[in-house]
């Protein structure tokens, strides 16, 4: 039976806790490695989701979950959260600059990019098993570590904007190679930083109408508690688990833009 209320007409129960089991997973794996609307995004097409509405849907309940994790990381790793602030706004001008480029230019090129530059990328984390094992970063001069973050930021903010796919995981990975974090250090600011550049592109759905708010509310639950999972997971065990995540992640996003790029011809 359709649930009655207006924005979830359509979608039984028997769909939406699908869809809720495959939100929550999609959690785990974003807290652990990001991409998890690798997962998220063809499970609300397949639910049966408006596409008109996909993007800003997925931001949504994605936005929520993060938090959970986010929230998480920073309770346990503790690091200061003052000199986060530049750096995070770094990331959501950058996201605004990448989303303004998107309706001008044509993202064909960034797809052929990582077609490339994603199998090194995993087998390079697969491999090398000293891979940002230790925070090293003490080893930069603040001015330098404020200057690397703020540049990363800027530079996936923007990807954020323009493109998308494994935002969370290329945050953590350029935080781990050239702020010389360790992976569990890299993955939690990469949550706080893919929450900021969430909230940017959220608030543009939220002003144009773009969404099922029902629906994403609904899903936050499960995602959330996905994502707490999936951080608890990342602070147990660590890089040990988060290494292999990566390497799935990106291997799952080099098969989904080979497929777009595929179609597109």
């Amino acid at each position: 039976m359709p649930l009655r209320h207006h924005m979830l007409a359509g979608f039984t129960l028997t769909r939406l806790l699908v869809l809720a089991a495959l939100v929550f997973f999609a959690g785990i794996v974003d807290a652990l490695a990001g991409g998890g609307g690798l997962i998220t995004l063809p499970a609300y097409l397949a639910a049966g989701l408006n596409p008109a509405l996909l993007l800003g849907t997925n931001k949504l309940s994605s936005f929520l979950g993060t938090i959970a994790s986010a929230g998480r990381y920073m309770h346990s790793l503790r690091f200061p959260l003052k000199p986060f602030i530049p750096i995070a706004v770094c990331a959501v001008l950058g996201s605004m600059l990448g989303a303004w480029l998107a309706l001008s230019l044509n993202p064909a090129f960034i797809r052929y990019l990582l077609l490339a530059a994603l199998p090194l990328v995993a087998v390079a984390v697969l491999i090398r098993h000293d891979f940002a094992q230790e925070d090293r970063s003490a080893e930069l001069a603040p001015e330098a570590l404020r200057g690397r973050s703020c540049a990363i930021s800027a530079a996936v903010g923007a990807y954020d904007g323009f493109f998308g796919p494994g935002t969370g995981t290329f945050f953590a990975l350029a935080l781990a190679r050239w702020c010389r974090h360790d992976l569990l250090g890299a993955t939690g600011r990469a949550k706080l930083l893919n929450l900021t550049t969430n909230f940017a592109a959220l608030a543009v759905f939220l002003f144009s109408g773009r969404l099922n708010i029902a629906l994403g509310l609904a899903m936050a639950a499960a995602g959330a508690a996905g994502h707490w999972l999936g951080a608890h997971l990342g602070l147990r065990h660590g890089g040990r688990l988060i290494r292999p995540a990566v390497a799935l992640v990106c291997a799952g996003l080099f098969l989904k833009i080979l497929h777009d790029t595929l179609a597109a011809h």
